[in-house]
Formats: C-alpha cells, structure tokens, sequence
C-alpha cells in the first residue's frame, strides 16, 4: 500500500459518541455531544472525556464536578446531532421532548433511552488549550438490563445496543454488528511472523 503526508486532520478515528450530560445552575438539564471519550486505568478502570473550552458543558462539569455520559444509539442520533449543533449557552437549546431521569448513584442527568451510561465524577483535570480532559472516576453504570448478559452473545448485544460511531471530519456511521474476533485470537499472525 502506497501512502502519502497530508495535513494534520481528526479523519478516519472511530469513535462511540457520548452525550455528556449536566445539570444548567437553574437545575435544568443540559447535554452535549462529544466522541472523545475513552478508558485508562490508575489504580482501576477509569474514564478519560474531552469536551471543548468555551461549552457549557466544560462550565458545568468545572462546577459541579460530576456528569453523565450516555452513549448515543442510532435512536438517539437526531437528538445527538442537535445537541452537538446547538449552543449549550442557547436559553431554549432543550425547549425539545427528551426523556430525562435522574442519576442512580450521582446528581446528573442521564438520558432514559440510552443502552449505556456512565455517572461520572472528576478526579482531575487536563487542561490544553482548546480543550479539558477530565479524568473520572466511575461512579455508577446504568445498561439496558440484557447487554452484560454474557450468555447472549456479543454480536447480538451490540445489535442490541446499535451505537453510532464519529469519524471525524463531521461524519456518523452505524456500528453494525459482526466481531472479527476476541483480544487473542490472532496468534496464529504472531506464530506465522516467527
């Protein structure tokens, strides 16, 4: 395969979106769309979630400390897109039908028809200079009840829960089930190499 340099961009870097939810000072609840979400692991699992300077969202998590994280279903996608395309700080901005409930464990807001969502609190934060990185410790995971049920294979869970993924460069696609395999699997690339 030949490959070519080009500019630096955010292209071809699949990733689930989240919608990132917190409660606005008058206890209104606010969501934004972010895919810069990710784990790492201090001393157990941790999450890793960017958001943008200059959103309310940042605001919101800076003075609360604590947020949601929903994963966006291809359902929730016109709602994601919305809220990805409308300003946090628009008065009116969830003038819009969306089931809200409250957080299990936390005070945030999580959005009813997500398969999957994280109640999020800061640990510590990143600063760069066009975005915070927060780093959270997971509180609490609210599933759709029949996705940790390993007896349902993987495939159809994921079916199930039909996230839609951000490449970058302003395009969502659906995640379509059909696993190419386990971590491990591949040992026999490892043993041909030799």
């Amino acid at each position: 395969m030949k490959k070519i340099s080009v500019n630096a961009i955010h292209e071809f870097c699949p990733q689930a979106m989240y919608l990132y939810g917190t409660y606005k000072e008058d206890g209104n609840p606010n969501f934004g769309l972010f895919s810069w979400f990710g784990y790492c692991l201090d001393g157990g699992v941790r999450v890793m979630a960017a958001v943008g300077s200059g959103k309310l969202t940042s605001d919101r998590i800076r003075a609360s400390g604590v947020f949601s994280a929903n994963l966006v279903s291809e359902s929730l996608l016109p709602l994601a897109d919305y809220c990805g395309n409308t300003m946090g700080y628009d008065e009116k901005k969830m003038d819009i039908p969306v089931n809200v409930e409250k957080g299990a464990v936390l005070p945030v807001p999580v959005l009813a028809d997500s398969p999957w969502t994280y109640e999020l609190e800061v640990e510590r934060t990143v600063s760069l200079s066009g975005s915070d990185i927060f780093i959270c410790k997971i509180s609490n995971v609210l599933v759709a009840e029949e996705l940790p049920d390993v007896n349902i294979p993987f495939d159809e869970r994921l079916r199930r829960a039909a996230p839609a993924i951000a490449f970058g460069g302003g395009y969502y696609a659906a995640l379509k089930p059909g696993t190419t395999g386990k971590w491990g699997d591949w040992k026999g690339l490892r043993e041909a190499a030799r």
